[in-house]
């Protein structure tokens, strides 16, 4: 009997080769995400993370919706349903809100992803954090699900029910041991480079590369010891206020660099997941981008993966798309309700915007011929927004200049194209040099040029990157400079994107 087949009258147990090809890991759902500013702002004026809960929770509910409407699939920590208000909301609501829910677990929509429990409704264990009302909601929500439907969860193994010990070891292999050999491999990487990903100043490199000392020699006592390496216990040490619960998310400004350090501990946190499952990361707009950790990646079937200066240079190209000025957008996808979210996803029209998006990444090589159509339907997308908007009168229309922006990543500078309603815009920022591969990913984005945050975009990476050697990297870069109306910009901290979530070992997966 397969997996799928074992079915339990509510759930549906799935590996992760079953999930969807084009499924995401929202990173903005993760307990401790935070927009870079307003990591700034709490630091700078102390903080905590319920003391900026409206602000925060306005961002994670408007990413939360545009990973239902931009992906055929989101995978959700199970924890998040009921600790994440952003989630919950809908379900201690009841009515049409819990409805809408429930009708995107039963579509597969949303896909619980299990740890330790084996079942979405288990009780977490007694130590952990549970805001409980959102956990009866939770369950409640699961009771009311109609018997011919199920809910699909994945979890690394599943095996014996009497034996578990497949599933751990799974999870040790591809979970949390990466976690460790990220954090203790930051010195190893090229330091002037990734201190202007995370903003740091040129002067205060130096002093930054001994802070990141600091936080690989502690990792390694921790292994040494046979203590796991967690997020939790590293925050206490490099980013929380002294005295204080990791959750309350109150980080000390008295630490140097406290909030370059929670920048790559969230990093690397949130793509362990995704590559665990053998899926991709949904980064939110002021967050780091994964090129950041200069890692050699491997091939993958989904996105592709691009090795040539030539095929490179392709996703830069001017494209030529209509100007699209008759168009009007909601001012605020976070205006919608998930019922709104629900039935967006029936159309014919997002149907049709996520089946063209799947086959632009199923073939990243036939960018020019694929991408009009993705633009395309991006608009019309947009105008279905729009229409369920004015129903609800939640939001204002703006009218809007949509454009499509191609950003190439690198660990050695970052390039953007931007095109569409009669523009043409692309420029380049160096960071310091490197030598040896240079690795990253090319990211799509679809957006009003005009845009406020809270506006419907799209960004997805579409293919990773890796030049073999430092002369491939030139050549790209001389390929790029004679583009016409190619400038260049001054280095800048080009890590923030506009693409998981994970748990690490212990009370952080709940």
């Amino acid at each position: 009997m397969t997996d799928v087949e074992n079915s339990d009258g509510l759930m549906t147990p799935i590996r992760p080769d079953q999930l969807e090809p084009g499924a995401v890991i929202a990173q903005s759902l993760d307990n401790q995400w935070v927009p870079d500013q307003l990591t700034a702002d709490m630091i700078e004026q102390g903080k905590s993370l319920d003391e900026v809960a409206r602000r925060r929770e306005r961002e994670v509910r408007a990413e939360y919706f545009r990973s239902l409407i931009n992906a055929s699939q989101v995978v959700i920590n199970r924890a998040y349903f009921y600790n994440n208000p952003a989630i919950s909301c809908d379900l201690t609501e009841e009515g049409e809100a819990r409805t809408a829910h429930r009708n995107l677990l039963a579509s597969g929509a949303i896909a619980p992803f299990l740890l330790n429990e084996r079942h979405p409704a288990e009780e977490p264990p007694a130590h952990l954090h549970v805001r409980r009302e959102g956990f009866t909601a939770w369950q409640e929500t699961l009771e009311g699900m109609p018997a011919t439907e199920r809910v699909r969860c994945v979890r690394m193994a599943w095996g014996d029910p009497h034996d578990d010990r497949e599933n751990r070891e799974h999870t040790r292999i591809r979970l949390f041991q990466p976690f460790t050999e990220k954090v203790q491999g930051l010195t190893a990487k090229n330091i002037d480079a990734l201190a202007s990903h995370v903003g740091v100043a040129p002067e205060d490199t130096d002093a930054f590369a001994r802070r990141l000392g600091e936080v690989v020699s502690y990792s390694n006592g921790l292994s040494v010891r046979r203590q796991p390496v967690v997020r939790n216990t590293l925050y206490e040490e490099f980013v929380s206020v002294p005295g204080t619960n990791v959750a309350e998310g109150r980080y000390d400004r008295d630490k140097p660099f406290a909030k370059e350090i929670k920048q790559l501990l969230d990093l690397i946190y949130n793509v362990n997941l995704a590559d665990a499952l053998g899926r991709y990361p949904l980064t939110p707009a002021d967050s780091l981008r994964r090129v950041v950790l200069q890692e050699a990646r491997e091939a993958r079937t989904t996105p592709g993966f691009v090795d040539d200066p030539e095929q490179l240079l392709t996703f830069l190209r001017r494209q030529a798309f209509a100007a699209v000025q008759d168009h009007l957008t909601p001012a605020a996808v976070n205006s919608l309700s998930l019922h709104d979210i629900w039935r967006l996803r029936q159309t014919p029209v997002w149907n049709g915007y996520i089946r063209s998006f799947e086959a632009l990444t199923a073939a990243p090589e036939h960018f020019h011929e694929a991408a009009g159509q993705v633009f395309d339907r991006y608009v019309r997308l947009n105008s279905e927004i729009l229409k369920l908007a004015q129903e609800r009168r939640q939001a204002g229309p703006n009218r809007w200049r949509p454009v499509v922006e191609v950003v190439v990543t690198l660990t050695a500078g970052t390039f953007s194209a931007i095109s569409g309603s009669g523009l043409w815009d692309l420029t380049g920022a160096l960071l310091p040099s490197v030598s040896g591969p240079v690795t990253g990913s090319v990211q799509l984005m679809l957006r009003n040029r005009e845009s406020g945050r809270q506006e419907q975009r799209f960004a997805r990476e579409i293919a990773a990157v890796r030049l073999a050697s430092e002369r491939e990297w030139r050549q790209f870069h001389d390929l790029v400079q004679r583009l016409p109306g190619y400038r260049e910009e001054g280095a800048g901290s080009s890590g923030n994107a506009s693409t998981t979530t994970q748990d690490d070992e212990g009370p952080e997966y709940y």
